[in-house]
């Protein structure tokens, strides 16, 4: 008996009111999950595209003045003399080595994702499956916020979209927090219903009152 005590007088101290919500993302047909929207990233591949092409042209040309009995170009001369006075475990070897591998790396990752991360996949029309819709997580956000701001004794909402999960945190300035949480549960369930996602989200709200000022 003393375990609930406890919890409520820390309940009172703090004020405020936390839960999971009871909404639950709707089931999704499968014809109906997509996946997001695939970025171009015409700026890393036009850049890359352009790094390559100017150092395969600049190699061709060395090599294609080597093969006429003519001197290599001074940059590849300096280079292979460096590299050979430079031992493996010379500091700036390491660091170009380190650079070049984060690059790659950084590659491998844009040519696997799918980017885009602020765009959210909406459901298809049935009678029209050539056309994608997507969300801007912002513009959700603040609809979201809209709603939440329509239940009585809000005063204030942060929303924070995210693609699993929509995390609500509202201060309340009267009404018991309970029932605020509650109402913002239903209405915010079925506001994010009415968004059309691929995915729904699932949802967290935190309740509290405001920050006693002095």
């Amino acid at each position: 008996m003393t375990e609930p005590v406890k919890e409520e007088e820390q309940e009172k101290e703090l004020d405020q009111s936390a839960s999971a919500a009871a909404y639950r993302p709707a089931a999704v047909d499968q014809d109906d999950r997509r996946g997001r929207f695939w970025s171009k990233r015409r700026i890393p591949a036009g850049l890359l595209a352009a790094v390559v092409a100017a150092v395969a042209g600049m190699l061709l040309y060395d090599v294609a003045a080597v093969r006429a009995d003519r001197p290599a170009m001074a940059w590849r001369q300096g280079i292979a003399d460096r590299l050979e006075r430079w031992p493996v475990d010379n500091t700036w070897v390491l660091v170009g080595a380190g650079v070049a591998v984060l690059l790659g790396v950084w590659l491998l990752v844009l040519a696997v994702t799918p980017g885009l991360r602020g765009l959210l996949p909406m459901r298809r029309d049935p009678s029209d499956t050539d056309v994608r819709a997507g969300l801007d997580r912002e513009a959700a956000a603040l609809v979201l916020r809209d709603r939440a701001m329509e239940v009585s004794g809000v005063q204030s909402v942060r929303v924070r979209m995210g693609r699993r999960r929509v995390g609500v945190r509202a201060v309340s300035h009267f009404r018991e927090l309970d029932d605020v949480r509650s109402d913002m549960d239903a209405v915010l369930g079925a506001g994010i219903r009415e968004l059309g996602l691929a995915h729904p989200p699932a949802l967290s709200v935190v309740v509290r009152r405001p920050a006693k000022k002095g």
